[in-house]
C-alpha cells in the first residue's frame, strides 16, 4: 500500500518516536554488545534475508509491468546481497545496526530504485480473490460462536494466523 502522506509519531508513545524509538522489539543486539561485531541474532536474520534473494529475484525478473525485468532483478540480487554481505561485516554499516524492518527497507528500497512497484502484486490478486470467495462462510462461523469472548478470540486468532505470513514466516514452522 502506497502513501503520499507524511509520517507522523503515534501520539500515545511516551517517548517520541525521534528518540531511538525503534519498531522492532526481538533483542539483536545489547548495550554490552560489540558494535562493529554482528550478533548471532543479527547474523541469523541477515542470513534468512540473503536466503530470500534468489525468490524475489525470480518475482521481479516476472514482472510484467517492468521493462528489461531480468536485468534489473539480477542488478537487485547483487545490489542487496552486498550489503547484507556487508551487515555481517559491520552491523553500522548502511545504517544499522540490522533489524527486520530496517532489512525490509532497504530491499524496497533497492527494488523501486530499480523501477520495480510490487513484485508481489499478482500473489496478492490471487491470494485477495480466494480471501473474499471465503469471507462470507468465515463471517457466518465466527457469527455462530454464542460466547462473545470466544468469539472475539476466534477473530484475534485469525487475525494472527494472517500475520504469520509476515516477516520470518520460514522460521515459524
Amino acid at each position: 500500500m502506497e502513501s503520499a502522506s507524511e509520517l507522523v509519531p503515534f501520539p500515545l508513545l511516551q517517548t517520541p518516536i525521534e528518540s531511538n524509538y525503534r519498531a522492532c522489539t526481538i533483542p539483536y543486539r545489547f548495550p554490552s554488545d560489540n558494535p562493529r561485531k554482528a550478533t548471532p541474532s543479527e547474523i541469523a536474520w541477515v542470513d534468512l534475508f540473503l536466503n530470500s534473494i534468489p525468490s524475489f529475484k525470480q518475482r521481479a525478473e516476472t514482472d510484467p509491468t517492468v521493462t528489461d525485468a531480468p536485468v534489473r532483478a539480477q542488478k537487485f540480487a547483487e545490489r542487496y546481497a552486498e550489503i547484507l554481505k556487508d551487515f555481517k561485516k559491520d552491523p553500522e554499516s548502511h545504517g544499522g545496526p540490522p533489524d527486520c524492518v530496517l532489512l525490509c527497507r532497504i530491499r524496497e528500497q533497492i527494488l523501486t530504485e530499480l523501477g520495480f512497484r510490487d513484485i508481489f502484486k499478482k500473489v496478492k490478486d490471487e491470494e485477495n480473490a480466494k480471501a473474499i470467495s471465503l469471507f462470507g462462510d468465515v463471517v457466518h462461523l465466527n457469527d455462530a460462536i454464542e460466547d462473545g469472548g470466544k468469539r472475539l478470540e476466534n477473530l484475534v486468532r485469525g487475525i494472527f494466523a494472517g500475520n504469520i505470513f509476515d516477516l520470518g514466516s520460514a522460521q515459524v514452522g
